[in-house]
């Protein structure tokens, strides 16, 4: 007679426990080795089926990874063209920009004294007490990491990109020889599945960018606000970050209305234009081009952004969607950890059958 031995309940939550620490702690220490590999996956990932028509083609290997890696690279630097043409109109705004607040903000407090009958010495001091509060709880250190943080990534993203897309089948051999014979169809089909689900994720955001910049483009110059079509582009790209993005996305056409514009009507009309189109953005963009594409429930990904803002920042917030995308995959290919997998998914259970849960349930009661 042969005895099982089975490990009990509370043992395999202290297990998975200490796992979930010690894999969430090495996330953390080891950020600037694991996102740029990450990141390089990601847009090799991409890049792949550009490097295999170069290679049918009868290029060489090496100069068709090249070639895809110097197109990545000028995608990139035209995007940082756009950011820092804007931080170049921010700059030469500066000082119309300060003037322009201090009056409004001087008419604001005489209508507040007034309004309210406080002194504007008593409104003065106050205001000086909060800013020196502020300026003393002002996180630059931590601002500062995250600008090194970018800049680390992007100095590695091209070295790795290369050596991910020319090892691309040492990798793949490397997961055929980790699993056993009788996994290597499952494996097989985590690999294409997640390939899959980066590659559309990736093009969906890149289509999501392009409508989102027309739609501000056509809001702005519809207005009558100046550097409409550069402010459109930004916002896009700013968009892609979620959450923090849409909020800078609105801040800085408001920024530009309040300064070129005489009347505070300009920053309103601002503001409502981009609630519209976060709400289609929100409501139609995303759904129909991004979220059916990685299939996650939208509870899971805010939660994901959240994990992924902890961990590594902002990378980590744009990282976390196709990575807890992936994680679905492996778990709808284990066969105890299909629960897991179906409560990250967009499937919502059907009336009946949660209808037929409760009477199962006053049967055996």
């Amino acid at each position: 007679m042969e005895n099982s031995f089975q490990i009990p309940f509370y043992a395999k939550v202290a297990l998975i426990s200490i796992g979930g620490f010690a894999l969430g702690l090495m996330m953390y220490v080891g950020q600037h080795i694991i996102v740029p590999i990450l990141y390089a996956t990601m847009i090799a990932i991409l890049l792949n089926p550009l490097v295999n028509y170069l290679t049918r083609k009868k290029i060489n290997k090496i100069v068709s990874i090249s070639l895809a890696v110097v197109l990545a690279i000028l995608a990139l630097l035209f995007a940082i063209y756009i950011v820092s043409a804007q931080i170049t109109l921010f700059t030469e705004t500066y000082p119309q920009l300060k003037e322009k607040f201090i009056a409004t903000s001087t008419q604001l407090l005489h209508w507040v004294s007034e309004k309210f009958n406080i002194r504007l010495s008593t409104i003065n001091t106050w205001i000086k007490a909060e800013q020196s509060d502020a300026i003393g709880n002002l996180a630059i250190g931590e601002t500062l990491t995250d600008v090194m943080r970018m800049l680390v990534i992007g100095s590695l993203l091209p070295v790795y990109l290369f050596m991910i897309l020319y090892y691309k089948p040492l990798l793949l051999e490397f997961f055929r020889r980790l699993f056993r014979n009788e996994h290597h169809i499952a494996v097989a089909e985590v690999l294409a599945n997640s390939k899959k689900i980066i590659q559309s994720y990736l093009v969906g955001l890149f289509f999501e960018m392009v409508i989102v910049a027309i739609l501000n483009s056509v809001g702005l110059l519809l207005i009558g606000i100046d550097y409409a079509i550069i402010l459109g582009i930004t916002g896009a790209i700013l968009n892609v970050i979620p959450y923090l993005g849409g909020i800078a996305a609105i801040a800085l056409p408001m920024l530009i209305a309040f300064i070129t514009k005489d009347s505070l009507v300009y920053p309103f009309m601002v503001f409502l234009v981009y609630i519209v189109i976060q709400f289609i953005d929100n409501h139609y963009i995303i759904p129909k081009i991004v979220a059916a594409r990685v299939q996650l429930n939208a509870l899971i990904s805010v939660v994901a952004v959240l994990i992924g803002s902890a961990f590594w920042g902002i990378p980590g917030m744009f990282l976390s969607i196709p990575l807890t995308a992936i994680i679905k995959v492996i778990f709808d290919h284990i066969e105890p950890l299909k629960p897991w997998g179906f409560l990250l998914g967009n499937i919502v259970p059907t009336s009946s059958k949660l209808s037929l849960i409760k009477r199962s349930k006053i049967i055996t009661n």
